[in-house]
């Protein structure tokens, strides 16, 4: 089986033309070219954007906050009226597409089109929580992938793995009390959004399925691989997640604009094969992942590069 990419014009419309902005329309366009240019793109299976249904934003999402945030894009606002993420007009449409086209990837991986799967959506999502979009994200992808996983496909335990160099907030709130959905973050502390300490572990019956290793500035290889070797293996072990999914931030990689972590493609590849080894172990091999963070622009593209390599068996 082959890996399955997402892509779709569509993801470079969010933000086009609003000059400065990080989170920027080339963040993608460098990733597809990337891939192109390594020949790996022909061989990936392609899967196609569309637009999520209401329902399944409501999987993680309450209908308060998706009224106001239809209703902040609508108005013509520049940013959410919820947090710091700046939109456009045609804001929700995008992020619309950006989880439904990764429930598609979901559906190919589970139903054994694809044996994993590389999502190069816009917007991010893992800082929007179920009641607020803030951080440039406006619908939590990942979440929402893992509960569409349970609901639609019937697996019983999702885990995520996220390696940007933020914390992954949102997530972590939607799943902190669910012991069904297993929460793994490494993130430079302190960094924006000054979450994610080491005693959240989760709360009621949710208690130890959250697992956050926050590391200073200048933290690499040793620290990030150090703590899924170490701590998020064993885990995975006694958790035995049905499916895998990866929060993929690149600005976890040397160089970046917004982090100070020094990860290189080699480590990307490290950690996308000790992923791919945790989803051979106890997932028949289902990984999928999302991009989320990398703002310079020739480090996310040639980090992206290696991870869909690894995953692809390059």
């Amino acid at each position: 089986m082959s890996t399955a990419l997402l892509s779709g014009s569509i993801y470079r419309e969010h933000l086009a033309g609003r000059v400065g902005h990080p989170e920027r329309p080339e963040r993608y366009d460098a990733v597809i070219r990337a891939l192109e240019k390594s020949g790996l793109a022909q061989d990936l299976l392609p899967v196609k954007p569309r637009e999520a249904t209401e329902e399944e934003l409501l999987l993680c999402h309450t209908p308060k906050y998706l009224r106001i945030a239809r209703q902040d894009v609508d108005a013509g606002l520049p940013s959410l009226s919820t947090g710091d993420t700046d939109i456009g007009r045609n804001s929700w449409d995008v992020a619309s597409h950006a989880v439904g086209g990764v429930l598609n990837a979901v559906d190919a991986v589970i139903s054994g089109q694809a044996r994993n799967a590389f999502c190069a959506v816009r917007p991010p999502g893992h800082h929007a929580s179920a009641g607020r979009g803030m951080g440039f994200c406006l619908f939590n992808n990942v979440a929402i992938a893992a509960r569409y996983a349970q609901r639609k496909h019937g697996l019983d335990r999702v885990m995520i793995v996220d390696w940007d160099v933020h914390h992954g907030n949102g997530t972590q709130d939607i799943f902190y009390p669910d012991p069904s959905a297993f929460f793994f973050s490494t993130h430079q502390w302190p960094l924006y959004p000054g979450t994610g300490r080491a005693d959240e572990t989760g709360e009621g019956r949710g208690t130890g399925t959250t697992m956050n290793f926050p590391f200073p500035a200048g933290s690499g290889r040793a620290e990030i691989l150090g703590a899924v070797r170490n701590s998020l293996m064993p885990a995975a072990e006694k958790f035995r997640p049905d499916l895998l999914l990866i929060s993929a931030g690149f600005d976890s990689r040397i160089g970046d604009l917004l982090g100070q972590f020094t990860l290189t493609d080699d480590d990307f590849e490290d950690l996308t094969r000790a992923v791919m080894e945790m989803a051979e172990r106890y997932a028949a091999g289902r990984v999928v992942s999302l991009l989320e963070g990398g703002y310079n622009l020739s480090g996310l593209a040639s980090a992206a590069t290696r991870h869909v390599e690894t995953l692809a068996g390059h």
